[in-house]
């Protein structure tokens, strides 16, 4: 998949799959625009693939609609930002469950938003991926608002498709198992916990950033250009077992 004179915005590119998505990018020859919420990530990152980066707390949604103005113009966009709490769903805090509402729901959104407006202002076509995860469909105790968080990003990707579809945007979300990166590690760190998952997945073992960061790819790509509305599992078959 060649990304040759293709510009991508990809959101939480400073570590895990977002970072991954953004280095693959660049080696497939697309100018990435980089932002995330921790300068030292986006300055070795722009070290790296020599990209564009945005310093942006996600929470923030004034600030989110102004870097998603900063970064544009560009070709496609990558919602990959997200955020995590462990707690027992009796207590889960408002506190907890809003921030990560904003982070993995409402952030993607406002990008989004702004990204389309200027596609569509501008008469052209383009892709938008949202990370989500096989949380959106699994109740996995002490994920209450990660859950829910993704769940919701899951409904918004079917209303965007259905939308912007008709705009000649395309708009997939990805279900990823559980990934190697360091968000996963927090969460799935007791070994009894991980024997338990791994042993629903017939494959035998997680996934890494650059599994999902190839699917990213390839929804982005024109090669997918009949695949829109997808809530489309990155698991080893976690979800068939």
């Amino acid at each position: 998949m060649d990304f040759q004179g293709k510009s991508v915005l990809v959101t939480g590119a400073g570590k895990g799959i977002g970072r991954s998505t953004a280095k693959l990018l660049a080696e497939r020859g697309a100018q990435v625009v980089a932002m995330t919420r921790t300068k030292e990530d986006l300055d070795s990152l722009e070290g790296e693939i020599g990209c564009r980066s945005i310093v942006v707390d996600l929470a923030d949604a004034a600030a989110t609609r102004e870097a998603a103005h900063a970064a544009l113009p560009v070709d496609y966009l990558v919602n990959c930002a997200g955020t995590t709490a462990l707690d027992p769903f009796l207590d889960v805090t408002t506190e907890t469950f809003d921030l990560i509402y904003t982070v993995n729901t409402r952030a993607p959104m406002i990008v989004a938003q702004e990204y389309a407006r200027d596609r569509v202002n501008r008469g052209l076509p383009g892709a938008i991926v949202n990370v989500s995860s096989v949380s959106s469909f699994i109740g996995f105790a002490d994920h209450a608002a990660y859950c829910a968080s993704k769940g919701a990003l899951d409904a918004l990707t079917r209303v965007m498709a259905n939308e912007l579809g008709r705009h000649r945007i395309r708009v997939n979300a990805i279900n990823p198992t559980v990934t190697l990166t360091p968000m996963a590690t927090k969460a799935w760190s007791d070994p009894d916990k991980a024997a338990r998952m791994l042993a629903r997945i017939p494959l035998g073992r997680f996934a890494d950033p650059e599994d999902v960061a190839e699917v990213i790819l390839y929804l982005l790509s024109d090669r997918a250009a009949m695949l829109n509305g997808l809530a489309m599992p990155v698991d080893g078959g976690f979800m068939i077992n």
